[in-house]
């Protein structure tokens, strides 16, 4: 009988500072029971975590808490809701000491609270979400590394993400479906899901129908598919994305464009899906809704879904999605 393994230990980086990161990452701690928070370090300036502790009436709290200072910005630029690019640069340095902490072996995984992109551009960092920072800290080429929304029962790669349509068409290739589809596997693998059942979206309505709205599948998703069945995956298609999905019948999808699996995993869990950056040599997740700047600095954000990743990546295996 093999052994439990051990729960993974989890650097916990701060998100946007002026947003509902600081104040989520209290509020998950304080959900948690003192065994389990040990297991988390709080990435991310000390005194807006203070600030947050005290609006979130968790002061008591915060002798308890782990914590490692990072993006420590200036009194000036910390103000709860506004978008600041002191703030981007502070998102950014968090999420970076947090990830090279993985990559020295202190920590197991990481944990990103919500970033504003906007914030991160002001700052004059080149930026498309935390997978381009994974990227960027791993040292491997940014199409090497793609979007896992979990939630709502579904596990979804997408192959292309922040970019115009015209763009992803653009950048689609047989070899970039593969290198999603074998990223999703080695993620579910880790998630406790072996060898998973692999749904694959076609690029165009209904799969393009043969070739009849279009080449693209058959040009770029068929190839990617006698790749992939020969190397022992077990994929299914491409097909419709809307029919595949209503079938239910596999562990993992795999999305070509943006919304095609935003939507569905946003639809079955508002604000309360993980959104794991897979592919580089260390796991990151971010929760699936953003900074909120518009509640942030009032005590009331919501910490499900940072409770749920925490879950999810605490080590713990994750059943395989029903047929």
């Amino acid at each position: 009988m093999s052994a439990t393994p051990p729960l993974r230990r989890i650097a916990l980086a701060a998100g946007d500072p002026n947003g509902i990161g600081p104040e989520i990452a209290l509020k998950a701690l304080a959900a948690l029971d003192a065994a389990q928070r040990d297991r988390i370090t709080v990435f991310g300036p000390g005194a807006v975590l203070q600030r947050a502790a005290a609006v979130c009436d968790l002061s008591a709290l915060w002798p308890q808490i782990r914590h490692v200072e990072a993006g420590t910005l200036p009194d000036s630029a910390a103000v709860p809701g506004r978008i600041d690019a002191a703030a981007g640069a502070s998102t950014v340095a968090c999420a970076t000491a947090a990830l090279q902490a993985v990559r020295a072996s202190d920590f197991d995984v990481v944990i990103a609270c919500p970033h504003h992109e906007t914030a991160v551009h002001q700052a004059g960092i080149a930026f498309s979400g935390y997978p381009s920072l994974v990227a960027r800290v791993c040292g491997v080429p940014e199409d090497e590394v793609f979007l896992l929304l979990v939630g709502g029962g579904l596990r979804i790669v997408h192959v292309t993400l922040h970019e115009s349509v015209r763009t992803a068409l653009d950048r689609l290739t047989p070899t970039l479906v593969q290198q999603a589809v074998r990223a999703g596997v080695r993620a579910c693998a880790l998630l406790g899901v072996d060898h998973p059942s692999i749904g694959v979206f076609g690029i165009n309505p209904h799969a393009s129908e043969g070739t009849l709205f279009g080449p693209e599948d058959q040009q770029i998703v068929v190839p990617a598919m006698t790749t992939l069945r020969a190397e022992g995956h077990r994929v299914d298609g491409p097909h419709g994305a809307d029919m595949v999905l209503s079938q239910r019948g596999h562990d993992l999808y795999v999305a070509m464009l943006h919304d095609q699996g935003h939507i569905p995993i946003k639809l079955l869990a508002p604000n309360a899906a993980s959104a794991l950056s897979i592919g580089g040599d260390v796991l990151l997740s971010s929760v699936g809704h953003g900074s909120a700047m518009d509640i942030a600095g009032q005590g009331i954000a919501d910490p499900t879904a940072l409770l749920r990743t925490i879950a999810l990546l605490s080590g713990t295996p994750q059943p395989r999605a029903a047929a």
